[in-house]
């Protein structure tokens, strides 16, 4: 005959605070030890927003348009970047104390409109304009 043995299985748990207290003291460590760093960027000093409109003046400023396919034009002239600092250097001859306005699309790659700026630096202006066309 056989035997029934009843085998009785024992309930174990495992106790969790252990491994609770381990995760919070990490995550205290790395907190603390984390350095913050501030990103370098680009600083912008955005003029005071003001109610009176600027004052006209009778020096219309140099246009450049760089269209959302990459076409550089100066007035209705279109242009290679490589030309853009010989034209600004003839127009500054016509007109000494014009500004310049680069306007480019928004969808115009962002390598040709900073060689835009570049070859207007060149051409001895310091202070140039850029502004997004909108459609």
């Amino acid at each position: 005959m056989r035997k029934h043995r009843h085998v009785i299985e024992d309930e174990t748990e495992v106790d969790m605070t252990p491994m609770l207290d381990i995760v919070f003291i990490m995550l205290i460590f790395f907190i603390v030890t984390t350095s913050f760093i501030k990103e370098s960027g680009i600083e912008i000093n955005r003029p005071e927003s003001t109610d009176t409109p600027p004052p006209e003046s009778s020096i219309s400023p140099i246009a450049i348009r760089i269209s959302d396919t990459d076409d550089v034009r100066i007035g209705t002239s279109l242009i290679e970047v490589a030309q853009v600092e010989a034209r600004v250097s003839a127009a500054l001859a016509k007109r000494p104390k014009a500004a310049v306005i680069v306007q480019a699309a928004e969808a115009a790659h962002t390598g040709i409109v900073v060689g835009v700026v570049d070859a207007v630096r060149k051409a001895g202006i310091e202070r140039v304009t850029v502004l997004r066309e909108k459609k």
